[in-house]
């Protein structure tokens, strides 16, 4: 056996200690080198970053501007109630998450534990309605009803109701002010969803929208959104690492949204909501003699516009419903009551979506048409009981025949004949079945009238409306032609079957019978109420198209104008000014001797000079539409019922009230001008002071000429404020007469 000599193993060792050595320093080097990286050279970003770890930011909702009427009469506004909120933060510090003091909670309010339990859960992919959205260390409400008992015995007693609160609290509210309910107009809130709040995420990565929102869905409220909403505040909160909190750490206050003036005057609103819902019940009373039923008169819509501005004085749809039954949550009931198939769907704002031939209301665009077709003033027609075009009958209105009548009289007496036969003129003249370059006069003049097109009023989801020429007739037989075809080969005997047989082979063909019933506003011609009300308040100003306006101004909290929103000019009607004076008269004749004189007998037309024209629109399986088109030197009214029978009967008799109110016209057709509401259109702005009161926007006292015109204005209205002034809004406001 070899000895090894001691002195190299101690040598080994000793090499194998220094390399240790040298590692271990190396390791302390580095962790004292990312020590010091760490606290000293990054310390302060690290710290700010533990800093904020602790810290949770929780959005404080700014209160929503208010909506106004013309005189400052707040249409949506925000009533303070007391909102029970509970912090589920307290909650999950409690050895039972909080299930005895939400259970005690539910006893007080008069809920069930259930539904108390449901409204704080978070919301999540799996979890349905209700529940909570927003961020889970804010006060999540659970009831905006609470009475000041309940709120009392909450806070008397916190010992039972710990991380419970009730606080009074803005929450959106629509008064009606004189009983005008306007909720097609206003709209309504609900809270938004995830795909907005994605939609609305910019650059760096903020949504303008908090999952506790709540938007517009509608009306005023949905157009004007961005401005009503407000800026919202925040408030830091301090957590601990179990994300219990434990104080606050500052915040910003939130900044109130601005208020928006409308047009709209609560008085006019009021009365026409109340003439368009009586209208529909007397006609529900009232004998069809044609059906042998009584009308069913279940839906319908009214317009009053001032003619010199487009801005809209008045508008109401029926059916329709209480808006406040969205304020806090819509319940399932409601909601059901409100979209289901019985309800007729007073969501509709049928103003400015309702859709429907329009009649003989149309006649004054043909009449436009006819003239700059090259036809005159005393050319004269056959008023025959009925026409026939191709082997087809076409009748008179209850088969009228007043000899050979001009244009103007044909307006008055609303005489269908005189139509077709110029519409059938123009038709051949245009190349019939094979046209060449045709001039198409009359559907021209109905896209010069600014039909087939949005209007662009302040509210959304407007329906366009059709024209049905050559263009569109092409277009839909592309899309429907292989529906049309395949039915037309069904075999089936029916009226729907001939029809698709008809059209599968030459609906892209404008037919004569096309135009024929397109000239007396039938067919496939569309129109809504606020179309027809800027066509009638452009011949009443003498031919200027205005863009249908609701909001006047947005005014900042503070008083400032934000934004004045001035009448738009959109175009001008094809007619020169004879044109329009001679339809001016034979509309004025309509009161007098035509078709609604029956209905405006005593009229004071020598003082208020009142146009009209009456249509009964013909529908396939219902009764006929109802539409009365009316106007004067200052408003056009336009009214239309569904199934409300023809446009003196159904409409006339509710018009005329509405007037009646404007004007201040008695029952033995007297003109007092103190009861007259509006005798003519608002033009300022309220007055607000720095106290929240409002002074009503000055109104001028009026006479009036031979010819129905307002003269010049004379000496303030009473009880009416001066002009403008500054605009000072706070949450309450007292209207001063």
């Amino acid at each position: 056996m070899t000895n090894i000599p001691q002195t190299g193993r101690t040598g080994r060792v000793t090499g194998r200690l220094l390399i240790l050595q040298v590692l271990v320093l190396s390791l302390l080097a580095t962790l004292g080198g990312r020590l010091w990286y760490l606290q000293i050279r990054n310390g302060q970003e690290y710290q700010d970053q533990a800093s904020s770890n602790h810290i949770r930011t929780v959005l404080v909702p700014a209160v929503r501007g208010e909506i106004l009427d013309a005189n400052g009469k707040p249409l949506a506004d925000n009533e303070t109630q007391l909102v029970v909120s509970v912090s589920r933060t307290s909650l999950l510090q409690q050895k039972d998450g909080g299930k005895a003091v939400l259970d005690r909670l539910a006893q007080v309010l008069g809920m069930t534990p259930t539904e108390v339990h449901d409204k704080v859960r978070l919301c999540d992919a799996k979890t349905p309605q209700p529940c909570w959205n927003g961020s889970p260390y804010q006060p999540i409400p659970v009831t905006d009803k609470a009475t000041t008992q309940q709120a009392m015995q909450i806070m008397e007693r916190r010992e039972d109701f710990p991380g419970v609160t009730a606080d009074p609290t803005a929450v959106r509210t629509y008064p009606a002010p004189s009983g005008a309910n306007a909720a097609q107009v206003l709209g309504y809130l609900s809270p938004v969803t995830q795909d907005e709040i994605t939609a609305a995420t910019g650059a760096d990565g903020k949504s303008a929208y908090a999952a506790s929102d709540q938007i517009g869905r509608s009306g005023l409220e949905s157009v004007y959104d961005s401005a009503l909403r407000g800026k919202p505040g925040t408030t830091d909160l301090e957590v601990d690492n179990l994300g219990r909190v434990q104080g606050t750490a500052g915040g910003t206050a939130a900044q109130p949204g601005d208020s928006v003036v409308t047009s709209i005057d609560a008085r006019i609103q009021s009365i026409a909501e109340q003439q368009l819902q009586q209208a529909l019940v007397t006609l529900r009373k009232t004998y069809d003699p044609v059906t042998h039923e009584n009308f069913k008169a279940d839906s319908g819509a009214v317009v009053v516009m001032d003619v010199h501005t487009g801005r809209v004085v008045a508008m109401a749809s029926a059916p329709t419903f209480d808006p406040n039954i969205w304020s806090g949550g819509i319940s399932a009931k409601d909601y059901k009551a409100l979209t289901s198939t019985s309800s007729d769907f007073p969501l509709l704002n049928r103003a400015i979506q309702g859709q429907s031939a329009p009649g003989s209301t149309f006649k004054v665009v043909t009449t436009s048409g006819a003239i700059n077709a090259g036809y005159s003033y005393d050319d004269t027609f056959p008023c025959t009981s009925s026409m026939t075009i191709g082997g087809r009958v076409f009748k008179n209105f209850e088969g009228e025949n007043f000899g050979a009548i001009n244009l103007s009289k044909a307006l008055e007496v609303s005489c269908d004949t005189v139509f077709y036969n110029i519409a059938y003129s123009q038709w051949l003249k245009d190349g019939g079945t094979k046209p060449k370059a045709p001039a198409d006069w009359l559907y021209k003049a109905a896209h010069q009238f600014g039909l087939g097109a949005k209007t662009g009023i302040d509210l959304p989801s407007e329906a366009s409306g059709r024209v049905p020429d050559r263009a569109w007739h092409q277009a839909y037989y592309d899309a429907m032609k292989d529906t049309w075809c395949k039915q037309a080969q069904s075999g089936k005997n029916d009226y729907a079957t001939e029809i698709a047989k008809e059209d599968c082979t030459d609906f892209a063909t404008l037919r004569a019978g096309d135009e024929v019933n397109y000239a007396i506003g039938q067919g496939d011609t569309l129109v809504t109420p606020i179309q027809m009300a800027r066509v009638y308040s452009a011949l009443a100003n003498g031919g200027t198209l205005y863009q249908p306006q609701i909001a006047k101004a947005v005014v900042s909290p503070t008083g400032k104008v934000v934004q004045n929103l001035k009448p738009v000019v959109q175009g001008k009607l094809p007619d020169s000014q004879r044109t329009i004076q001679y339809i001016d008269q034979a509309t004025a004749n309509v009161i007098t001797s035509g078709t609604a004189a029956w209905k405006f007998q005593g009229w004071p037309q020598d003082k208020i000079a009142l146009h009209a024209k009456t249509g009964t629109a013909e529908v396939v399986g219902k009764q006929t539409t109802s539409w009365f088109d009316t106007y004067t030197k200052d408003y056009a009214v336009v009214m239309t019922i569904s199934q409300g029978g023809t446009g003196s009967g159904g409409a006339g008799p509710a018009v005329r009230n509405i007037y009646n109110a404007l004007y201040g016209i008695q029952k033995d057709n007297s003109i007092d001008p103190k009861k007259a509401l509006l005798p003519v259109p608002q033009q300022n702005l309220p007055t607000f002071h720095p106290d929240g009161s409002v002074t009503q926007a000055q109104q001028t006292a009026y006479t009036l000429s031979a010819a129905g015109a307002p003269l010049a204005p004379t000496t303030p209205l009473p009880g009416t404020g001066g002009p403008l002034a500054a605009f000072a809004l706070s949450p309450e406001r007292r209207v001063l007469a």
